[in-house]
């Protein structure tokens, strides 16, 4: 732990003397708004078609949290490190304070609109566009309603903080599996990666546009380290690394990250006003997975909760998953013992631990351009 503060601190010093402006004050992000997939999704899925089943939130939670995870995800811990409450789902009406943001992201949402139902192709239809309809509509009657004072003062964001906010944006791995489920070739696939792009920043020039101004933008994971994707889409030993993930699908993923940031790059010249931080997620879930061991993990490719096969993976019984024997009800896919030295919790997610040492390496401004430290994603 000391080393850790150390190293922020000498992050800190290296930034002040490159951005002048880190020398003060960190910045107030009164609130966060999410945008996103099942990576930063805290109940918009569970709330529209049924709860994540338990064990999903045990570690943390201790009983289902919307959340496809034993416990916290990436955006707990930056709302945890802004002094902010976790974030709870626009879709959530159930106990739900939006005083301090709202989470916009459902489990299997796209970019681009899906071409299918959530039951054909689990494909989540609350895709990007969506979600910023919902974003602007939050915007307008959150104020609208707001004014009406009592209860409402206190779960409704005030209307300055809506550009004072943390816009933070998980999204695209869902639009390359999509390619995946179509059995696409590699360039098949990033032949429609500009279309993927190209809806993304028009995402952030509309959120700009209402107003805000800081934000906050991963790259994609490493698809082919994932046991999902392994198990799904498998590939020739040829094609699979030293570390047991697939070449080629990790090329797509890169290839999204490399064009992602270039339209990052675009954006900060056009929307002049912005701060938009580029955090490279990539980077650090392939270190995570190839040095887990030195790390104090073990079996990255493996779900602890799953069912069967060589990465404990099936598809058709997912975590959770129950059947009837003889009258009584049984768990097929169980967590396993050690989930705090595991990285993949259901073959597609992360596990609280995992997502703990992600937010770590982000948190330092290490793997963001530009290099600045999270309290500092108001700088420009």
């Amino acid at each position: 732990m000391q080393t850790r503060i150390l190293l922020v601190k000498f992050v800190l010093l290296a930034s002040c003397l490159i951005h002048s402006r880190v020398c003060s004050p960190s910045c107030n992000f009164p609130a966060i708004f999410n945008f996103g997939d099942s990576n930063s999704d805290t109940g918009g899925l569970s709330a529209a078609f049924g709860q994540a089943p338990y064990p999903n939130g045990q570690t943390f939670f201790h009983s289902p949290s919307g959340r496809f995870s034993d416990g916290r995800l990436i955006v707990d811990f930056i709302a945890e490190e802004l002094g902010l409450p976790y974030l709870n789902a626009f879709l959530d009406s159930i106990g739900s304070n939006f005083s301090h943001g709202a989470d916009f992201a459902t489990a299997g949402s796209t970019v681009r609109p899906p071409n299918s139902t959530i039951s054909q192709g689990g494909a989540s239809p609350i895709s990007l566009d969506v979600q910023l309809v919902q974003f602007s509509d939050f915007l307008t009657r959150s104020q609208l309603f707001r004014s009406r004072g009592r209860v409402f003062e206190h779960l409704l964001p005030r209307k300055e903080y809506f550009s004072q906010a943390l816009y933070t944006f998980d999204i695209g791995q869902n639009d390359l599996t999509a390619g995946l489920k179509l059995n696409m070739t590699a360039d098949q696939i990033k032949a429609y990666i500009p279309d993927v792009l190209n809806q993304f920043s028009n995402t952030i020039r509309t959120v700009y546009k209402k107003g805000g101004r800081r934000f906050w933008i991963h790259n994609t994971g490493p698809l082919g380290c994932l046991p999902y994707v392994l198990d799904r889409w498998p590939v020739p030993d040829s094609q699979i690394d030293g570390h047991g993930c697939a070449i080629p699908r990790n090329e797509i993923a890169r290839y999204f990250n490399a064009e992602l940031k270039k339209r990052v790059i675009g954006l900060r010249k056009e929307l002049v006003k912005a701060a938009i931080t580029y955090v490279d997620i990539y980077t650090i879930k392939l270190t995570l997975i190839t040095q887990a061991k030195k790390l104090g993990f073990k079996y990255p490719l493996v779900a602890c909760c799953g069912h069967g096969g060589k990465y404990n993976f099936n598809k058709l019984i997912k975590c959770g998953a129950k059947v009837m024997v003889k009258g009584k009800e049984t768990v097929l896919a169980k967590s396993c013992n050690d989930v705090s030295f595991r990285v993949s919790w259901d073959g597609v997610h992360f596990t609280e631990t995992a997502n703990r040492w992600i937010f770590q390496q982000i948190n330092g401004g290490e793997f963001s351009d530009p290099r600045l430290p999270l309290q500092f994603a108001c700088t420009k």
